[in-house]
C-alpha cells in the first residue's frame, strides 16, 4: 500500500465529502492541530509509568479527539457529525474527580513540575491552540459547535490532570509571583 497520493503537492487537501481546499484554510489547520494534541498525548502515554488511571483516560481522550478531527474535516452537518455533549460531560466528571485531591489554589501556577505533568501543561496550550484554529473556522463556516465546547473543557482537563500528577508525585504547584487572587471556591 502506497501511502502518498501526490494529490497534495501543489498545496491543496480533499475534505469529506470531496471538497479541494488549501491546506492553510483554518478548517484544515484546526483538524491539524488537534491531530497534533493527540500526537502529543500518545507521547505522553508512553513516558506514562504510574496513575493508570490517567492513562485509560488519556487513551479515551485519543478516541474521541480522532472523531473531532473527523467532524472538523466534514463541511457541513448533513454528513452527520461523530462528536456529540457526552465526551464534554464524562470530561467534566473527570476533571472534578481529579481536583479532589489536590489542594485548592486561587492564583495562577506555573506550568511544570514532574515530567508528565509539564507534558500535560503542553497538551493544554496545543488545545487551546487547536480550540482558536475552531473558532476561526466556526466564523467562516458551520462546524460541530460540541467539538469546540469539548476542546474547551479539554484544556481544562489537562490542567487538572497535571495538578493531579504533580500531586501524587509529591510536586507542589509553584504560584506565578506576581499573582492576585483569580479563582473563587
Amino acid at each position: 500500500m502506497k501511502i502518498y497520493t501526490k494529490t497534495g503537492d501543489k498545496g491543496d487537501t480533499s475534505i469529506i465529502g470531496g471538497e479541494k481546499v488549501k491546506k492553510c484554510a483554518n478548517r484544515v489547520v484546526a483538524y491539524g492541530t488537534t491531530d497534533e494534541l493527540n500526537s502529543h498525548i500518545g507521547v505522553i502515554i508512553s513516558q506514562m509509568k504510574s496513575s493508570p488511571d490517567i492513562k485509560k483516560d488519556l487513551l479515551e481522550i485519543q478516541q474521541i479527539l480522532f472523531d473531532c478531527g473527523t467532524d472538523l474535516a466534514t463541511p457541513n452537518s448533513s454528513k452527520g457529525f461523530r462528536t456529540n455533549e457526552e465526551p464534554t460531560l464524562w470530561l467534566e466528571s473527570c476533571i472534578d474527580k481529579y481536583l479532589a485531591s489536590p489542594p485548592d489554589i486561587q492564583e495562577f501556577i506555573l506550568p511544570g513540575g514532574d515530567p508528565i505533568a509539564s507534558q500535560l501543561h503542553v497538551a493544554r496550550t496545543i488545545a487551546r491552540r487547536a480550540e482558536r484554529y475552531v473558532v476561526a473556522t466556526s466564523l467562516e463556516e458551520e462546524i460541530n459547535a460540541d467539538v469546540l465546547t469539548f476542546l474547551n473543557r479539554l484544556s481544562d482537563y489537562f490542567f487538572a490532570a497535571a495538578r493531579l500528577v504533580n500531586f501524587r508525585e509529591g510536586r507542589p504547584d509553584i504560584s506565578y509571583r506576581r499573582n492576585s487572587q483569580v479563582f473563587y471556591n
